[in-house]
């Protein structure tokens, strides 16, 4: 049911297909004329929402069409890892490209994207959800350096963007690249970067309450910090990422 009318008390009702009847078998005709209605739908769909999807994915991977120079902590993270694979004589392009993958785009921007709400004071319905599912799905199978093989079984919402996938890969190396190719970040400007943003939102956040946060957290897990703290107090410093 779509937000009843508060005033008129009117209720908008979203037909679906109806997955209930028994008599509706798979490759009856009428199963096939619905399937094929919602195909037609979700392409006209997919092509209102291209130029918006087109537009968040360039913004995402691109250090020049952002509205705002690259944040220093994401070229001091990059440079942190590919100095870790050069320190461990990881020179799998494959390898590099994911980590950098799975902590930002993977760890960061799929949150967002398939939870608007966490950033904006919005109501995310069940239709939206799925919608956005759709370009997260999309989003992730970008950052990704396998190939997906997709045939006429493939599921609609891997078949939408198919043919853009590849487009996207391409934003994604090129995003990874330009980052390389910036000037490094030293320590001394790094700490002087986050120093500033700690004074600049000094007043919007309080601070009694995130130690409170990390009270209850420690109080949950103090067994297992301690244990990791008394291992790692015996072995010696570590540098896992």
């Amino acid at each position: 049911m779509i937000t009843p009318d508060l005033e008129s008390g009117t209720k908008l009702w979203h037909l679906v297909k109806n997955h209930d009847q028994a008599d509706q078998r798979e490759g009856d005709r009428g199963s096939k004329m619905v399937s094929e209605i919602y195909l037609t739908r979700l392409l006209a769909t997919k092509g209102t929402l291209q130029k918006f999807v087109d537009d968040l994915f360039e913004t995402i991977f691109s250090t020049a069409h952002r509205g705002s120079a690259l944040p220093l902590a994401i070229k001091y993270m990059f440079d942190f890892l590919d100095e870790q694979a050069d320190k461990h004589s990881i020179t799998d392009y494959d390898v590099r490209h994911t980590w950098k993958s799975n902590c930002l785009p993977l760890r960061f921007w799929v949150n967002v994207i398939k939870n608007p709400h966490f950033v904006f004071d919005i109501h995310k319905n069940s239709i939206t959800d799925a919608c956005l599912s759709v370009v997260a799905q999309t989003f992730m199978d970008s950052c990704s350096t396998s190939e997906h093989k997709l045939g006429k079984d493939s599921p609609s919402n891997k078949l939408l963007y198919a043919k853009d996938i590849p487009n996207y890969k391409s934003w994604v190396e090129r995003y990874y690249s330009d980052i390389s190719r910036m000037p490094a970040i030293s320590d001394q400007d790094m700490s002087a970067y986050l120093a500033e943003q700690s004074r600049i939102h000094l007043s919007q956040f309080n601070s009694m309450s995130a130690l409170h946060e990390i009270y209850t957290y420690i109080a949950k897990y103090k067994d297992e910090v301690s244990d990791t703290a008394a291992r790692r107090q015996a072995n010696g410093p570590t540098h896992d990422l």
